[in-house]
């Protein structure tokens, strides 16, 4: 049986011509290939097309999750490996790589983007953060937790994160995968957050540095789902998937949140809006989405660039993309 994915197509349009986002990009495949791919909306004179590149932002999180995983495949580090191998004077030292990647390493976060912005800086602003619990207790969203779980990875390989991030690229085939955001569609309301995105960019930031296509995205996540080990092994991903923060109080002024899970870098949602709870993958603060399903086979990616888009003034609902693409028969 051929799905098509007109419900989601008219959803992302209806989005783009309601002003409501800049512009976007929709994109569907399954192990076999894509299934859906399409373009909306013009910005500032430039017509949006499929080829076109994106900030990612969060999406950034299980993209370096997968870098590091490729490491664990190496034996060369498990999520059990402390910060304070790399970090001997760190603070927060006792939390373990799997913490880190999960949100309940317990250390301050840093603003994103704050600082000089420089990979340097962000290195120093984790050298020297505090912990605010202890590590394992807590979940609390964090950004700067993934640079402790970069120095770990930088520490047990010898080599540097973009290089290692390069090669999970090459390995899925992805063409503009990287943490150059040279003709990225410019990010809307950067001013209203008081957010500078050209630091996050100059920190080459691995939670959320990341800028490519939606052919980019879908190549990953149809190796996912066709479990063809280019990119990590299907036993791997199968222990990234593994729910780390089940029961944890949740430290979160979005009371939704507490609707999810995360594993290794992947968000677990299970939000009672979703028809699917078998979802894996991330949202990112551009309005990105990148998502598997295990029970529909299919993955989605939406590309986009308004900060915030969920805000009420704005009123973007991704749960309703998700449901129109995981029901599409």
């Amino acid at each position: 049986m051929t799905r098509t994915f007109g419900h989601a197509i008219d959803w992302m349009r209806a989005r783009v011509d309601s002003g409501q986002l800049p512009t976007g990009v929709l994109g569907v495949c399954s192990a076999d290939g894509v299934l859906a791919l399409e373009a909306f909306g013009s910005d500032g004179g430039r017509t949006a097309t499929v080829d076109d590149r994106y900030a990612l932002y969060s999406v950034t999180k299980p993209l370096t999750g997968l870098t590091i995983a490729r490491a664990i495949e190496r034996g060369l580090l498990t999520s059990e490996t402390l910060l304070r191998d790399a970090l001997p004077q760190a603070p927060a030292g006792a939390a373990t790589l799997g913490r880190l990647l999960s949100h309940t390493s317990g250390i301050v976060d840093h603003e994103l983007g704050g600082g000089s912005g420089g990979p340097a800086s962000l290195r120093e602003a984790l050298a020297t953060a505090l912990l605010e619990s202890v590590p394992g207790t807590v979940r609390r969203y964090n950004n700067l937790a993934f640079e402790g779980a970069v120095a770990i990875l930088e520490h047990a390989t010898g080599a540097e994160f973009v290089d290692l991030f390069t090669e999970m690229a090459d390995a899925a085939g992805t063409g503009t995968l990287s943490f150059d955001p040279a003709d990225a569609h410019e990010i809307h309301d950067a001013d209203l957050a008081g957010h500078d995105p050209s630091l996050v960019f100059a920190a080459r930031h691995p939670a959320a540095g990341a800028v490519g296509t939606v052919h980019d995205l879908l190549a990953i996540g149809q190796s996912l789902l066709a479990g063809d080990g280019r990119v990590v092994a299907p036993v791997t991903l199968g222990a990234m998937l593994r729910p780390r923060t089940s029961g944890l109080p949740v430290l979160d002024e979005d009371p939704i949140k507490r609707f999810e899970d995360f594993g290794l870098a992947w968000n677990l949602p299970h939000r009672p809006g979703l028809l699917d709870h078998s979802l894996f993958g991330h949202t990112g603060w551009t309005g990105t989405q990148f998502w598997m399903s295990r029970d529909a086979g299919l993955c989605v990616v939406a590309l986009t660039n308004r900060l915030d888009s969920w805000r009420p003034e704005v009123g973007v609902d991704w749960d309703q993309l998700l449901n129109a693409v995981m029901s599409a028969r």
